[in-house]
């Protein structure tokens, strides 16, 4: 990767709600929409959006069920998306020591 190439980025999770949901996935096994949105802070509808990109994408795969009568949406980081959130973490860190690296070289 060329310094400062941001444009190795992962466009669909380089957003920060969309990351914040990675994330969170990440490290669950699954979790229901109101988990999601009030660990996050989300609005239902900005939620909700940037969860139909990164199911769109098929890094999430959803649940919908019924328990009481009441709908239940439960979200799962699939496999694919696992291993597009671990590139893209991979690459932030390979920006930023190319960024540190570039001006510790830049200062002398």
């Amino acid at each position: 990767m060329n310094d400062f190439d941001y444009q190795q980025l992962d466009d669909i999770i380089h957003s920060r709600i969309r990351l914040a949901v990675m994330a969170l996935l990440a490290s669950l096994d699954t979790a229901e929409f109101t988990y999601i949105r009030e660990k996050i802070g989300a609005t239902d509808g900005n939620l909700s959006i940037h969860l139909k990109k990164l199911e769109e994408a098929e890094y999430i795969a959803v649940t919908k069920t019924f328990v009481d009568r009441k709908p239940v949406t439960m979200y799962t980081l699939n496999k694919k998306g696992r291993k597009a959130f671990e590139l893209y973490v991979e690459r932030l860190e390979q920006l930023l020591k190319q960024s540190s690296q570039v001006s510790v070289k830049g200062k002398k």
